[in-house]
């Protein structure tokens, strides 16, 4: 996560509804952070030789340059309308929108987006930009869906990996910043095998099981009572898929936090597949944390 003085809340924008919503989480999210907010337009008609100024002759404001111009204004002003006195620029950069708004991630605090675009498809849950960007951006990724909850805690997927571990931080700071309790939920399934043709055991204690994962859950939230030590912070065990666990979690959540990649994900997949189903099904904004390249 970039701390760098003047690192700014990153939101992109492209006129749709879901972008509006992420423009004002995203107003919030600066505010409550004391950062500036930069609003992104992915201007990609450039990219496909596309006549982007006025036409001789033409009304005035005619031209894709322009209507671009008029939207980053729109998004300008909602965020002020939504945050006064926030600090709040606006830029239109030609490219892709996942493209431009990955270039942005190594000097950004925080990407926020919607879940879906313009140009999105009624049968997809999550729109291709948010699942590019939350997959390999280099700072967190807040998607802006389901419910907006000012009640409810800050629910954290716990699996004891090093992503997991960011994740935690994350949640914790977040909290912290939002004044509500971390909830630090480890969803497990036992019996597992940890290769190939492994044995899995015929017997074994569930006791025995249940008392590794809660120390795999105490042991991913040392030290935050240290850094947050007026963070109430609340663990949850729970025998069951995490997805499924972290989705149920969310309809009282005002955030869920997940890791981009977990211990127990396959190697090839770059976006982990609990976080990839809870950014589908879950009923609040969920953030995406991953570890930098």
């Amino acid at each position: 996560m970039n701390s760098a003085n003047g690192a700014a809340v990153v939101v992109g924008v492209d006129g749709s509804e879901p972008a509006r919503r992420a423009v004002r989480l995203a107003a919030v999210e600066a505010a409550r952070r004391n950062r500036p907010l930069r609003v992104v337009h992915g201007f990609i008609w450039p990219l496909l030789r596309v006549p982007v100024d006025a036409p001789a002759g033409g009304p005035p404001g005619a031209g894709l340059r322009h209507q671009a111009e008029q939207l980053v204004a729109a998004a300008v002003a909602e965020a002020e309308a939504t945050v006064p006195d926030l600090r709040v620029s606006g830029e239109i950069i030609d490219g892709e929108a996942a493209a431009v708004l990955l270039g942005e991630s190594p000097t950004a605090v925080m990407i926020v987006l919607g879940d879906r675009g313009l140009g999105g498809f009624s049968a997809l849950v999550v729109g291709s930009v948010a699942v590019q960007v939350t997959t390999y951006a280099d700072c967190p990724v807040l998607v802006a869906r389901g419910s907006d909850r000012t009640d409810g805690p800050v629910v954290v997927g716990v699996d004891g990996s090093e992503v997991s571990r960011l994740a935690v931080e994350f949640a914790a700071e977040e909290a912290a910043l939002r004044g509500t309790e971390l909830v630090a939920l480890h969803a497990y399934r036992h019996p597992v095998s940890t290769g190939p043709g492994d044995m899995q055991p015929l017997v074994y204690d569930e006791s025995d099981l249940r008392d590794e994962e809660q120390r795999l859950l105490a042991e991913s939230v040392t030290g935050l009572g240290d850094r947050w030590p007026d963070l109430t912070i609340r663990r949850a065990t729970a025998r069951g898929r995490p997805a499924r666990m972290l989705t149920e979690a969310s309809r009282q959540a005002q955030l869920l936090v997940a890791g981009g990649h977990g211990r127990s994900e396959l190697g090839g997949l770059l976006l982990g597949s609990v976080s990839h189903s809870v950014l589908h099904h879950a009923d609040c904004p969920v953030a995406v944390v991953r570890a930098s390249r």
